[in-house]
């Protein structure tokens, strides 16, 4: 029983100190977070944008006089 308390007091204490995996983890939840961001964007502004892009292109394709 004595050994089973300071196996759980050893852990507890390392418990706070251990962070590996948290960076990995950060990365993580920051690049989701841009992805919803952008997809957002291009879910709200999709249609303006290839309607710009779309009269952009037309009359960069027609002749000047």
């Amino acid at each position: 029983m004595l050994k089973l308390i300071a196996f759980v007091q050893a852990y507890t204490s390392d418990f706070g100190k251990k962070e590996d995996g948290a960076t990995a983890i950060e990365y993580g939840l920051i690049a989701a977070g841009i992805a919803l961001a952008i997809s957002g964007a291009v879910w709200t502004f999709g249609g303006e944008l290839k309607a710009l892009f779309d009269g952009m292109g037309s009359k960069l394709a027609a002749p000047t006089p």
